[in-house]
């Protein structure tokens, strides 16, 4: 009688189950070529076998020599520190490693699992009673014939891919949050400088017409707007300060410093800041199919597709193998003896009937799935192709625009300089030459503006080609 509990016991410790299920048809999806899609699910899928890896040196993801076109150091290095201090970056590769330890969890599924124990216990009998130790020994392996667990892997691991594909995507966005704060930042520092220049002016402009009213020469009208011009300046120049301030705190977060830092913020002069690169006039394809949130996506379709597999292979029937050992003696010294060794082997198929619509429902909500990946894999097809156009178009046109305003402030210089003759000659007053000259700093900081925002538009467009410029 005691054997006989004693088996029971080790046989309710035995379980697993295995999922049978027949393979799906096949057909190709690729990447980055136009497909006929039908509008209704047609349950078919292929999926590449090739895997995304992270990279160790995740310089790899920014393209430093493209940022060496700007040719200033200062650049460079708020770039690295960002690379190596800033706190999105740092969760963007936790998150990715976090989505591998539960690729190495769902693995853990395919393999066989083993378990031991320890069982102190009394029992008692009519007319007798006793007491032993009893060491479980239990091995259970779910057979995966037709690959569902593996696909239930396959899918985990798309996800981790599209992880490395959000990390990747984060240093290269961080990368040109830099480089856009660092570029504003210098665009203030000439707007402000320029400014400044414009405030003086306009201060001298007051004073004169200051004691030219007093005098009776102009009229009090015009004095009260001398004094609007210059209030107005000063103003102005609060504001860009302000604007440069912001900007200097968000580098500062951005490369993972304390804004109470940055006075320490070094910067090239704006007058030295050049692009010596080239912007081609077109991008060809692949560059496109080569952006993180394309390659997601196909991550994301693909595992739809895997998903779907799994939920028809959870119709089919399941078999539970299993088997274990137990040594049991009352005596702990002789628990190991083969004379009280008991061991059991055991399964069971299990057919799903009745699951209150369970099953089918799973599987038409992943085809649902499939279906919304497929067309969000073809909106990221095409709003991928829209950036990399529009960054194109902004860069061509700025630098049309460009050319323009350079040609006027030619002509706004030549103007000046006659109108400097005609002040030395006596022909003009000094008011006369100064408000020229504010016209000539006006046209000046026109010229600023759309420079820098060539060089803006140039790290734009490095952003929508996702680094590969």
């Amino acid at each position: 009688m005691k054997r006989l509990l004693t088996l029971t016991l080790l046989i309710s410790f035995i379980g697993c189950n295995a999922s049978y299920a027949f393979k799906t048809d096949k057909t190709v999806l690729k990447a980055g070529t136009e497909q006929n899609v039908d509008k209704k699910y047609n349950g078919k899928y292929n999926f590449k076998t090739d895997k995304i890896q992270p990279v160790k040196n995740k310089y790899e993801y920014i393209n430093m020599a493209w940022w060496n076109q700007f040719n200033d150091q200062y650049l460079n290095d708020y770039i690295i520190r960002a690379v190596e201090n800033n706190k999105d970056l740092k969760m963007a590769t936790l998150t990715m490693n976090e989505y591998y330890q539960n690729v190495i969890m769902q693995r853990a599924g395919e393999l066989p699992q083993l378990y031991a124990g320890f069982m102190p216990g009394y029992g008692k009998l009519i007319g007798s009673s006793s007491g032993g130790f009893g060491l479980p020994v239990i091995a259970n392996y779910e057979l995966d014939l037709f690959g569902k667990n593996h696909n239930k892997t396959t899918s985990v691991r798309k996800l981790y891919e599209a992880a490395i594909l959000d990390e990747q995507a984060a240093y290269i966005s961080i990368a040109s949050a830099v480089g856009s704060v660092y570029v504003n930042i210098v665009k203030l520092d000439a707007l402000i400088d320029l400014q400044e220049n414009i405030v003086n002016l306009r201060k001298e402009i007051d004073d004169i017409m200051t004691v030219s009213n007093a005098e009776g020469i102009v009229s009090t009208s015009d004095l009260v707007k001398a004094n609007e011009a210059y209030i107005s300046g000063v103003a102005d120049l609060v504001d860009l300060k302000k604007a440069r301030t912001q900007l200097l705190h968000q580098l500062a977060v951005l490369v993972g410093d304390s804004p109470n830092n940055i006075e320490e913020y070094k910067r090239i002069d704006y007058k030295a800041l050049k692009f010596s690169g080239v912007i081609p006039e077109s991008v060809d394809s692949e560059i496109i199919m080569s952006r993180p949130d394309y390659m997601k996506a196909e991550k994301l379709l693909e595992k739809a597709g895997i998903d779907v597999r799994v939920a028809r292979k959870e119709m089919l029937p399941t078999l539970s193998l299993g088997g274990g050992v137990l040594f049991n003696n009352k005596h702990i010294e002789s628990l190991f003896t083969t004379s009280n060794m008991l061991w059991g082997f055991g399964g069971n198929i299990v057919q799903p009937f009745f699951m209150g619509g369970q099953l089918k429902a799973n599987l038409k909500a992943k085809k649902i799935r499939y279906e919304k990946s497929l067309r969000n894999y073809e909106k990221i097809n095409l709003t991928s192709m829209q950036e990399v156009n529009d960054s194109l178009v902004n860069v061509n046109m700025d630098r049309e625009k460009l050319a323009k305003q350079k040609n006027i402030q030619e002509l706004e210089q030549i103007d000046f300089g006659m109108t400097q003759e005609k002040y030395k000659e006596g022909v003009i007053a000094k008011l006369d030459l100064d408000q020229k000259q504010e016209n000539l700093l006006n046209v000046q900081k026109m010229v600023y503006n759309t420079e820098f925002a060539c060089l803006i538009d140039y790290i734009n467009y490095y952003k929508a080609v996702a680094a590969k410029a």
